[in-house]
């Protein structure tokens, strides 16, 4: 049995997904089980190859009843903490980013400047796993609840430093409207007093507010057939690309090189500024609370991201929207 931790967030398990795959092919006889929170389950069925979730809420012990694993697989980070989780459990073997500290020597090692999506490639290739970064798509869900071919604009993040001023949403949402676009606003339900601002300033109905009303499943069906996704650098984001819906994607202070899409793949379009110069605030300085968001720019959105017009984005979304007119009539 292999026994994977990757108790984070969705964007986190989508750029994991490649590695998730190539474990299953290596050994398509093994059980696979993936530690994550719960909340995670209707993500973890659409990945495909995983027989199984160990739920947890955190990073901490594990509540693991069965024999020691034959495989431990860390695509949680570097360790210690992480190293400790997994060795608790007695793998026959552990496959890991070096880390000392933890008395892992074994493994390559860990680099800072590299995109998630290649981080975790690179480990299983370190040991002989092949595995396709490329390997993002996610199984597409039956339609569910949520509308299909509706424009989707995402204004949150748990990181308030990381949100493209509301303003600037609820203005795009009156352009795209205008436009003939189907727009309706998601997110957490802590969220959902500034998903209501950005509908209300961009003259949509309550209807239009899905924040707080939609599972994961669902959240992943009204992406899988979306016509268009705009949001910031967060989880969404992964779903657009792992469905190959068409995405505007706002990045900062985190360049795209670290968490953006394939840059081979024009239908999802990076934005940021961080190129010219802004610098990036501490993000550990910078965690947000329900409630805290800005209804208006309050300084609190990292320059590199304020600095990306209404404008630029109205044009990324043309360019990503171009690329599935010019993909459909090369198809055809």
């Amino acid at each position: 049995m292999i026994l994977v931790l990757r108790a984070l967030g969705v964007g986190d398990l989508a750029t994991a997904v490649p590695a998730l795959r190539a474990l299953r092919a290596a050994a398509p006889d093994r059980e696979i089980a993936l530690v994550a929170p719960r909340w995670l389950a209707p993500l973890v069925e659409l990945v495909g190859g995983v027989d199984r979730l160990v739920p947890v809420s955190g990073l901490g012990p594990l509540p693991w009843p069965g024999p020691p694993p034959d495989l431990a697989v860390n695509l949680h980070g570097r360790g210690p903490r992480s190293h400790r989780v997994l060795a608790a459990t007695c793998p026959g073997r552990l496959l890991a980013f070096a880390n000392p500290d933890a008395g892992h020597v074994d493994g390559p090692r860990w680099r800072d400047d590299e995109h998630e999506v290649d981080r975790w490639v690179r480990l299983l290739t370190w040991y002989g796993i092949p595995a396709d970064r490329a390997d993002l798509a996610l199984r597409r869900p039956a339609p569910g609840r949520a509308p299909s071919g509706a424009t989707v604009l995402h204004p949150g993040t748990k990181l308030a430093v990381k949100r493209w001023p509301a303003e600037r949403y609820a203005a795009l949402a009156r352009r795209l409207t205008g436009r003939g676009h189907r727009v309706v606003v998601t997110g957490s339900a802590e969220e959902r007093e500034l998903a209501g601002w950005v509908a209300y300033h961009g003259g949509l109905g309550p209807e239009a507010v899905l924040a707080g009303r939609t599972d994961l499943g669902d959240l992943a069906a009204l992406v899988a057939y979306a016509r268009l996704v705009v949001s910031n650098d967060t989880g969404i984001a992964h779903l657009a690309t792992a469905y190959g819906t068409p995405s505007v994607v706002l990045f900062g202070p985190v360049p795209p090189a670290r968490w953006g899409p394939p840059p081979d793949r024009p239908r999802h379009r990076v934005l940021w500024a961080g190129d010219r110069g802004h610098p990036a605030p501490d993000l550990g300085r910078e965690r947000s609370s329900a409630g805290d968001w800005p209804g208006r720019d309050g300084g609190r959105t990292d320059p590199a991201l304020a600095a990306v017009g209404l404008d630029e984005v109205l044009a990324a979304v043309d360019e990503a929207e171009r690329a599935v007119r010019i993909s459909g009539a090369v198809t055809a």
